[in-house]
């Protein structure tokens, strides 16, 4: 079995190749059972790791595992809160082709299939996104979000300001016109693509911040326990989910969905949805957009496939 590190993971998932892998993807489709979740706590500090194992295959083509390690309090230690590997096999022998660095495979597709549902949602037009969340994943969102928007300012907030700070450096060096923003409110109020990409329990993004048009980009909550956006966010707005998981996992709708904000008949559709049909744009520049991601491990798969090719050199 191969082993890929993370410098040879992340120099196969360059954003264009990896846009068009996920794109490519959801529109063929793959097998993905529900994700397992377990919550493991620590008797003598009250804090958890949650732990996901995500499988997908392709009948005659490749099985992938994910396995996935989320500890927030990790924040407090100054070690990263996520942890995962990627096991990658030959579907049709069950021969174990490689191992990956499952945290590049992970952020760099959660920033991809957020910029890919902003090529279906966000206006043409969309020049400034306000990222709230100055983690791993956030600090790759709007490189990804460049390729399908010309996104040229930056305005970041992350209750870590030296964490913002970091990411805004690193996003100048990229070409942004980028800054920190003192609180969430400020660095949403011009925003015409809002990211949010933080573990909160609470919300860190209010509707009445927003302006007219704005397209709400939420990756971050991905259990019953976690939300990101206020209530008001989706009341009359346009509403996407990666897929239909989502509906079940992600506090970000259920709670919403338990006060009648919306039902689960509202949602317009999946990512699959815009993919495979094209056409599916929003119907005004003033309607706001709403794109809810819990992931998915048909994104890791088709990641893991394109690192492997790549490696494989064809």
């Amino acid at each position: 079995m191969k082993i890929i590190d993370a410098a040879a993971t992340r120099n196969a998932l360059a954003v264009g190749p990896l846009l068009d892998a996920l794109n490519a993807m959801f529109v063929q489709g793959c097998e993905v059972p529900l994700r397992h979740t377990h919550v493991i706590p620590d008797p003598a500090t009250g804090a958890s790791v949650t732990v996901l194992i995500m499988p997908a295959w392709q009948p005659g083509g490749f099985l992938g595992i994910k396995t996935v390690n989320i500890a927030p309090a990790n924040a407090q230690r100054n070690v990263p809160g996520l942890h995962s590997t990627y096991l990658l096999y030959d579907a049709a022998t069950g021969v174990p082709l490689a191992q990956m660095d499952g945290n590049e495979i992970t952020s760099r597709r959660t920033a991809a299939a957020s910029a890919l549902g902003a090529a279906y949602l966000a206006r043409e037009d969309a020049s400034h996104l306000a990222l709230l969340g100055a983690g791993r994943v956030g600090s790759l969102v709007p490189p990804a979000h460049r390729a399908v928007r010309p996104i040229t300012h930056v305005s970041v907030w992350d209750r870590d300001a030296q964490a913002a700070a970091r990411v805004v450096d690193g996003l100048r060096e990229q070409g942004f016109e980028a800054q920190v923003s003192a609180t969430a409110k400020e660095a949403v109020a011009n925003a015409d693509v809002v990211t949010c990409a933080t573990l909160a329990t609470e919300p860190v993004v209010q509707a009445e911040w927003l302006k007219p048009g704005v397209h709400l980009d939420l990756i971050g909550s991905f259990t019953p326990q976690m939300r990101e956006a206020d209530d008001a966010c989706f009341a009359s707005a346009t509403l996407f989910v990666d897929t239909a998981e989502a509906l079940a996992k992600s506090g970000e709708l259920l709670g919403p969905m338990s006060r009648g904000v919306f039902t689960k008949e509202d949602v317009r559709g999946t990512l699959a949805d815009l993919c495979r049909d094209g056409r599916i744009r929003r119907s005004t520049q003033d309607e706001r957009t709403v794109f809810k991601a819990v992931g998915t491990a048909l994104e890791d798969l088709a990641a893991a496939m394109l690192v492997w090719r790549a490696t494989q050199g064809t």
